[in-house]
């Protein structure tokens, strides 16, 4: 993320819990080990599996909507994590700490584990904030996931300035001793964090990448696992929910660490989506790196809209967060969703990406916005009652006009509808990234498609990904790739390029899909 910068699992235990009031202070260690009480959620998560195989041999078996009445609930039910990013100076608030008390099964920490948080100055560890948030996880049974040990960004200037060798053995000191450290308390660590660019290929603004090349990645993972090899060590990044330039450079990555010995556990996906955006093809995308024999996980989801947020937005978002949920539940291997945050109030969205926000599932009040239900809904549980006594049927139906309504004349107009575009862009001084969501809303099937339109302010097109781009003048023309050109009714695709404009980025006001017009959401 921009800013935040956002096999067998440890059961679940039963422990004495901590009474903590809002002004209570935290302990600074954890409780003693807890007793082991219940199966584990992967051993749940294959009991599921199993039941559900069962279902499609044709035995008699339902998987019904159960009576969770929090998420945190429905999750455990369903196998699979809802964590969600702590920042320990909120837990003096008592909503925000009871929704984190009982909302959620994993906790991360926003920025506590950080580089600039952890060794601020050169082999001066810092762990407060950090055992904060470790000991709240232990206090309240919930699973602790690391984030991040090392990264580009938040990285002290100290470290900035080293160079060659000085630098690659402060990262493996950095790595060594903060895994160290929370050793036996952080069940996975994303180990590296966002080491690829839009587009693909490396992240050149890194120090990491510039001073020590490819390899600073494998050693990184190499000192981790050295320093706690019973943690799960996960690689993170943004951009890469769908197949495109940027996810195909991680999947090159962690299929050549599996093939050489590398460690490497789990891959994380940010999901710092745009409401209407989620990728068409993201649970395809979850599965073939599972396919590769490492777990994966949604690990910073929000959902972002123009503000001010109104109902249409809010059920959009809705359906989004529980197509996210969706696509993790689809893939055996997928551990879980965490959200990044509780409250619109404490989002980085909105200072990173003004005008834009609501992006969580509780809004600046703490109230419960629809996505809460959606997520519910996602897990298998049902968000309200079904009434028991249904509405009675009248009798006597309503009589049918004996006098036909007249059909009003009409002028033919060309229909807007076989398809539907959302296009979203994210600019900077002269140049930007766009991201084009196509869905085919007609009742044929496509076997083959080229988006057209026409850019109004003069912009050009440098890079496409997951489609192939023609420009000639501001008329532009995207076609399929070899992978993507089949669209079911009512299927989804996503696709994005990198462009270049003089000042001016006005969007496209109209696409069309094989000719035809297309609805623009």
């Amino acid at each position: 993320m921009i800013q935040h910068l956002p096999g067998e699992r440890m059961p679940r235990a039963v422990c004495t819990r901590h009474s903590h009031h809002e002004e209570d202070s935290m302990p600074t260690t954890p409780p003693a080990p807890c007793r082991t009480t219940r199966r584990s959620r992967t051993t749940l998560r294959t009991s599921v599996a199993a039941a559900a195989a069962t279902l499609v041999l044709g035995t008699a078996v339902a998987l019904p909507a159960h009576a969770a009445t929090t998420i945190k609930e429905a999750a455990d039910a369903a196998g699979k994590d809802i964590g969600f990013a702590l920042d320990p100076n909120r837990l003096s608030e008592s909503a925000y700490k009871s929704i984190a008390d009982t909302e959620f099964n994993l906790v991360v920490a926003e920025n506590a584990m950080k580089w600039d948080a952890t060794e601020p100055s050169q082999n001066s560890f810092s762990f407060g904030s950090g055992d904060q948030v470790a000991s709240y996880a232990a206090a309240t049974g919930k699973e602790l996931y690391g984030h991040t040990l090392v990264w580009h960004s938040q990285l002290p200037d100290w470290a900035k300035n080293l160079n060659g060798s000085a630098l690659e053995s402060a990262m493996v000191n950095h790595v060594t001793k903060v895994a160290d450290h929370f050793e036996g308390k952080v069940a996975s660590w994303d180990v590296v964090n966002e080491a690829f660019a839009d587009g693909g290929g490396r992240r050149q603004d890194s120090p990491f990448q510039q001073k020590l090349g490819n390899g600073y990645i494998e050693t990184a993972f190499r000192a981790a696992r050295a320093a706690d090899p019973t943690a799960k060590l996960c690689i993170n990044d943004y951009n890469v929910e769908g197949v495109n330039a940027k996810s195909n450079s991680l999947y090159d990555l962690v299929k050549d660490f599996k093939a050489r010995g590398v460690p490497i556990d789990c891959v994380g996906f940010q999901s710092h989506l745009i409401v209407g955006q989620v990728p068409g093809d993201f649970r395809q995308n979850l599965q073939r790196f599972a396919d590769l024999g490492v777990d994966v996980r949604i690990t910073e989801l929000d959902i972002r809209m123009r503000t001010p947020a109104d109902s249409s937005k809010l059920a959009t978002q809705a359906a989004d967060y529980k197509k996210v949920v969706q696509a993790c539940l689809q893939v055996t291997r997928c551990q879980g969703v965490t959200i990044w945050g509780i409250t619109d109030r404490y989002s980085w969205v909105p200072d990173v990406f003004p005008g834009e926000g609501a992006a969580l599932v509780w809004d600046d009040g703490y109230a419960k916005k629809p996505a809460y239900a959606a997520v519910l809904e996602a897990f298998g549980a049902t968000p309200t009652p079904t009434p028991t006594t249904p509405t009675p049927t009248p009798t006597t139906p309503t009589p049918s006009p004996t006098t036909p309504t007249p059909t009003p004349t009409t002028t033919p107009t060309t229909p807007v509808g076989a398809c539907r575009v959302v296009y979203g862009v994210n600019q900077w001084n002269t140049g930007f990234t766009a991201n084009v969501t196509i869905t085919n809303t007609s009742s044929s099937a496509l076997d083959g498609w080229a988006l057209t339109f026409a850019f109004p302010s003069g912009q050009t097109i440098t890079q496409a990904w997951s489609s192939v781009s023609s420009q000639s003048g501001s008329q532009v023309t995207l076609r399929n790739a070899a992978w993507n050109g089949s669209l079911a009714p009512g299927g989804s695709t996503q696709i994005g390029f990198n462009g270049a404009h003089n000042g001016t980025n006005t969007a496209p006001g109209a696409f069309a899909l094989n000719g035809t017009p297309c609805s623009v959401a």
